[in-house]
């Protein structure tokens, strides 16, 4: 990938049978409905895919199996973060063997690293790595953020491609979006969907929305709508994502209460399996009727027209 990542990559949830195998029929169903909604790359084995949950032989068979079914329609980002640098190499080779355009990668978890750190850990990825690596700041989850300047420094490595930021800090991607200013061939892409309209007004090359998982054409109408300044439409697209941040992730008080919403809907949509990783578990009949209740009101997209109800 020598090229700007523009758009909506979807961050793609993993479809699961059980604790240790994929649900195949899913995940091949839910591949297709995102590139038939348009998308313009899938991550796999980010957050949303619940990838430092998943044993590595399905992380790798979950590899090989998007790679080959995508068949370079779209690009493919492969996560690679994990508590070992070796393991990371171990699954950017693989990524790189199955055909992925790139690899991406959060801070090491558990030892909070420095800046410096940070600053050596990623640059022996991006040396070691066959194909490109993002940056993949995600705070709430690994205690710790690239700063700034640190984004600059570790851009300055040719195999060092674009940063993925799921902070939730438009005032940090801002000033990170003035510091590159000058390094137009590196991709910023914003992660909390919420603010997928703001990041592409302040200079984002577009967004790695959950909710694209759902309904993926919803999320490319607004990147587009933004990347015009289309102000009308951007209003109602905004209005129909809170919609579905208000409703479909916010059902209970639980700590993952974001994924369990968005694989419970796509259950009830006949897309794939709802299972969660342990210790998580799936929506009970209660919440599920709630979700029901929320896809039914929904009316973002022609999938809907689809809906099974289950």
């Amino acid at each position: 990938m020598n090229q700007i990542l523009n758009g909506i990559i979807v961050p793609m949830v993993t479809p699961l049978k059980d604790q240790d195998n994929l649900d195949i029929q899913g995940l091949e169903h839910l591949i297709e409905h995102l590139v038939d909604g348009g998308v313009h790359g899938v991550f796999i084995l980010g957050t949303t895919g619940e990838a430092p949950a998943l044993s590595y032989k399905l992380r790798y068979e979950l590899v090989e199996r998007v790679c080959n079914q995508v068949n370079k329609r779209i690009p493919v980002l492969v996560g690679i973060t994990d508590t070992s640098q070796i393991e990371s190499l171990k699954l950017a080779e693989k990524a790189s063997q199955c055909g992925a355009d790139t690899v991406v990668a959060a801070p090491p978890y558990y030892f909070t690293p420095t800046q410096d750190d940070l600053k050596r850990h990623f640059t022996s990825l991006a040396d070691r790595s066959s194909i490109p690596l993002f940056l993949y700041n995600m705070p709430s989850h690994t205690k710790v953020s690239f700063e700034p300047d640190t984004v600059k420094n570790l851009a300055n490595h040719e195999n060092i491609v674009g940063l993925k930021d799921s902070s939730g800090d438009l005032i940090y991607f801002q000033k990170v979006v003035q510091l590159m200013a000058k390094k137009p061939d590196f991709t910023l892409l914003m992660g909390p969907e919420e603010l997928l309209m703001q990041s592409v007004l302040s200079g984002s090359h577009g967004g790695v929305p959950g909710g694209a998982n759902l309904f993926p054409k919803l999320y490319v109408d607004m990147y587009e709508a933004a990347d015009s300044r289309d102000t009308m439409k951007m209003e109602t697209l905004q209005n129909q994502i809170m919609q579905i941040s208000s409703t479909i992730y916010s059902v209970g008080t639980y700590g993952a209460g974001y994924l369990k919403g968005l694989k419970c809907a796509l259950s009830l949509m006949g897309i794939c399996s709802d299972v969660l990783t342990a210790p998580m578990k799936s929506f009970g009949d209660k919440e599920r009727g709630m979700i029901r209740g929320f896809l039914g009101k929904n009316k973002t997209e022609n999938v809907m027209q689809n809906f099974t109800s289950q």
